[in-house]
């Protein structure tokens, strides 16, 4: 069955299957901005037929806005998706309904249940990651991936995780007509539970559902359901409906008392954080939390302050926030005035909270660590299940897909190249995506868009936007990680790391006989960082190199 409902997942990512409107919510304005272009030109390009627009629809339609909150520490995910989805719905209108086109209400459209809606998350530093962001400037989505994409024009460029994580969560727009369905930007998954349901809850989170039934002590312990965010799962009296509850890294006992109080304990599993809301609950959430939207200053996040004092006892809410260091008479004043908005919605047909379960054979490609950044992207070099369905959901038939190897390029069977050119060397297991080089020697390499006359690295080395016009070119040993930090002058600095450094403990470092600043130097160096502008100066730079190469 999960076989099965894996090759159905992988089918309709590349069906082009997605939501009626993709929002994004950035840090700022200049992403917005590239992330309008970017996407309403690439995965969410509106189809062609007959080499015209198929039809006058605004959909699939790209919003794209910041969050100018007005506290340093933003507003939540909680928070952030209300003020994002409003900001979206007002720039729908600015650019709808003038010159002749039709006018678009996102919330009516909801309420009708005319349209599906998804908002993506990208805010976040991406410590994790570092140095990698910097080399986007800060613009942690656009951070690509050693793999190609066609924009709707045919020309190849290389894949970002933004575009991967939208092309992948489009497969639960059919189920989610009438609803706003958030997710966060550095994961891709495959599910292998079925992706098509029907919502029977106002509210409901992905989550990986471990059994058919409640787990032991032991389970508990075995499985970790003590170290996250858990989705349990409780009999009703409606048949085939399961409520459900979240509490966070508590013991089987405690666990079991909680939600014993709550009804008869069916399944757990770990939440994914991801969830969608029905029209009513946004409106609701909306309406409730009117003030603070209005005032951008407060903070509040889903699990601790939507989810959790809606579906928990008060008692019980009170003591797991304490041990998050809330006071209890905070947690008690935030769970009476979640208690009232509970009272007064109107649930009708629906339960309030459930689960949609993604499956414990679920595949996970996530990129926000660099170790994993290039462990799942010299995944495609391997032959596995796990490798045959990403090269499925890449869509990529051959090792060479739009490169030019001159005869003295010797390219071993294993190797993936993707707009690359080259003129002599060797290329052995390693992944590239739009390099130009005179000469390349690549053993075990990931290498995106970078140009010189001599490109060499060794296993494990990630080199990225680099333009080298030296004679010596661009050399990288083993695990070594180069990245080109440009600015809008087009002046670039190299930011290196190693594969075994975490970035999100070195953040602060200035990592001795590498770098002359920290990560955090450069991210701060790198805020408000007109991306745009900075790209179109990065392509014009690397093509005048390619140029001087011959290419």
């Amino acid at each position: 069955m999960s076989e099965a409902a894996l090759q159905a997942a992988v089918q309709a990512m590349n069906n082009g299957e997605l939501f009626d409107v993709i929002i994004v919510c950035t840090t700022d304005d200049h992403q917005a901005s590239y992330w309008m272009n970017r996407l309403s030109n690439g995965v969410c390009a509106r189809k062609k037929s007959g080499g015209s627009i198929a039809n006058d629809s605004p959909y699939p339609m790209v919003l794209a806005v910041s969050e100018d909150w007005n506290s340093g520490s933003g507003a939540g995910n909680g928070l952030g998706t209300l003020y994002a989805f409003q900001k979206a719905a007002k720039l729908a209108q600015e650019l709808h309904g003038k010159e002749g086109t039709a006018a678009v209400d996102l919330m009516s459209a909801l309420q009708k249940g005319e349209i599906s809606a998804a908002l993506y998350h990208t805010a976040g530093k991406g410590t994790r990651l570092a140095p990698l962001p910097a080399g986007e400037n800060n613009n942690k989505p656009g951070v690509k991936l050693p793999f190609g994409l066609r924009d709707k024009d045919g020309n190849m460029q290389s894949l970002t995780v933004l575009e991967a994580v939208v092309k992948q969560t489009g497969i639960y727009a059919s189920s989610r007509k009438g609803r706003l369905s958030v997710f966060w930007g550095d994961q891709v998954f495959l599910p292998s539970a079925p992706f098509q349901y029907k919502s029977t809850h106002h509210a409901d989170i992905l989550c990986t559902l471990l059994g058919d039934t409640a787990p032991t002590a032991e389970e508990w312990t075995a499985q970790g359901l003590d170290k996250y965010g858990v989705i349990a799962c409780l009999e009703t009296d409606v048949p085939g409906r399961l409520d459900a509850a979240q509490v966070e890294k508590v013991s089987h006992e405690t666990a079991t008392e909680m939600l014993g109080k709550l009804g008869k304990l069916r399944q757990v599993g770990p939440s994914l954080g991801s969830f969608s809301v029905s029209s009513v609950m946004l409106k609701s959430l909306t309406h409730e939390f009117a003030t603070e939207l209005a005032e951008k200053t407060a903070k509040f996040d889903t699990d601790p302050h939507f989810w959790m004092p809606m579906t928990l006892s008060e008692s019980d809410y009170i003591s797991l926030m304490e041990q998050k260091g809330t006071d209890a008479g905070v947690s008690k004043a935030h769970y009476d005035r979640m208690a009232k908005m509970k009272a007064s919605f109107d649930l009708g047909d629906y339960g309030l909270f459930g689960a949609v379960n993604v499956g414990k054979d679920a595949k996970w490609w996530d990129y926000g660590l660099v170790k994993l950044y290039s462990k799942n992207s010299l995944l495609l070099l391997e032959e596995s299940p796990s490798a045959d369905l990403l090269r499925q959901f890449l869509g990529v038939d051959s090792h060479l897909v739009d490169c030019d190897m001159g005869d003295g390029v010797s390219v071993d069977g294993i190797t993936y190249a993707f707009d690359s050119k080259a003129k002599s060397g060797s290329i052995t297991k390693s992944v590239v995506s739009g390099i130009r080089a005179g000469e390349v020697n690549l053993d075990g390499a990931i290498v995106i868009n970078c140009t010189a006359k001599k490109i060499t690295a060794g296993p494990g080395a990630i080199l990225y936007n680099i333009v080298d016009e030296s004679e010596e070119g661009i050399v990288a040993h083993d695990g070594e990680i180069k990245v080109a930090v440009t600015e809008e002058d087009g002046t670039s600095m190299i930011l290196q790391s190693k594969i075994d450094i975490d970035g999100g403990k070195a953040w602060k470092q200035v990592l001795e006989g590498l770098n002359t600043m920290s990560f955090e130097d450069v991210h701060t160096k790198n805020k408000m960082a007109n991306i745009g502008a900075i790209q179109t100066k990065r392509q014009e730079l690397f093509n005048k190199a390619a140029a001087s190469l011959g290419f």
